[in-house]
């Protein structure tokens, strides 16, 4: 019985704490956003019949066809930093809220910005450096979640 109870708190930790890696505003990844649709460059809202559960959090998609796409590859769709805006990850450590229709693909890999109240840091990342910033954002990003 305690070794039941030792791995059933080992595995509930563990999917709690992947949760908290991921920016879950709106209940869903990219604040509901279609993760599949941004590699055809649309920042489209997907629909609550079409979602998806990867890595313990929530995803949605504009149709099934990319749903089914993503259950293929969840990895390469999932955004980086767990969707937290990248430029703050990498400038200033901070996990920060995103604008959903604010992004890039690069390296085959989404990041996600805030763009509000006059401060869009997608332009910040690329007109600071985004190859730097992001080789920033990789290490404090691993420095955020083994906190």
């Amino acid at each position: 019985m305690k070794i039941l109870t030792i791995l059933l708190l080992l595995v509930t930790t563990g999917i709690f704490a992947q949760k908290e890696n991921y920016n879950l505003n709106k209940g869903y990844v990219a604040e509901g956003y279609d993760v599949v649709a941004y590699f055809s460059n649309k920042a489209i809202e997907g629909n609550k019949k079409h979602t998806a559960e990867f890595d313990g959090v929530k995803f949605k998609f504009s149709s099934e066809e990319n749903l089914e796409t993503f259950k293929k590859n969840p990895k390469k769709y999932a955004p980086a930093y767990g969707g937290y805006c990248a430029y703050a990850i990498g400038a200033k450590a901070k996990k920060v809220a995103i604008n959903p229709k604010t992004f890039e693909i690069r390296d085959g890999k989404l990041y996600l910005f805030y763009n509000s109240w006059g401060t869009n840091t997608l332009d910040m990342w690329q007109k600071e450096g985004a190859a730097a910033l992001k080789e920033k954002a990789d290490k404090n990003w691993l420095n955020i979640i083994n906190k």
